[in-house]
């Protein structure tokens, strides 16, 4: 979905807010970042197999959306530190159910699966 599509007022609520999140990488992202402020190495780390060019791209497409807030400190080296703005804590606690019911539906798969003591 194009990012132009998600903020048309005539599409659904639900399409809109995947827009927003879309990506292999945007809902660990919001994950990580509940238990607050990171930089960007320590996203990197706690993200094995996220490179920095798509991590970059992600935390900037979250900063557009109102998702994250970037604050840059002054000091060499410079430090950047990306939260939650208030937006993105409420996409975090919506998604909250969304997360439980994907548990939910692991946990009955693995039930499910013939292998399966």
């Amino acid at each position: 979905m194009t990012r132009k599509r998600a903020q048309d007022p005539n599409v659904c609520g639900v399409t809109a807010a995947i827009a927003v999140i879309d990506g292999k990488w945007k809902t660990s992202l919001l994950w990580l970042l509940e238990s607050g402020p990171c930089r960007p190495g320590e996203l990197r780390r706690r993200l094995p197999g996220l490179s920095e060019k798509v991590l970059t791209q992600a935390l900037r497409d979250m900063e557009a959306d109102g998702l994250v807030h970037r604050e840059v400190h002054d000091v060499l080296p410079l430090k950047t530190l990306y939260s939650l703005t208030a937006f993105g804590r409420d996409l975090s606690e919506a998604l909250a159910p969304l997360s439980d019911w994907g548990h939910r539906r692991l946990e009955q798969l693995t039930d499910t699966r013939p292998d399966a003591p």
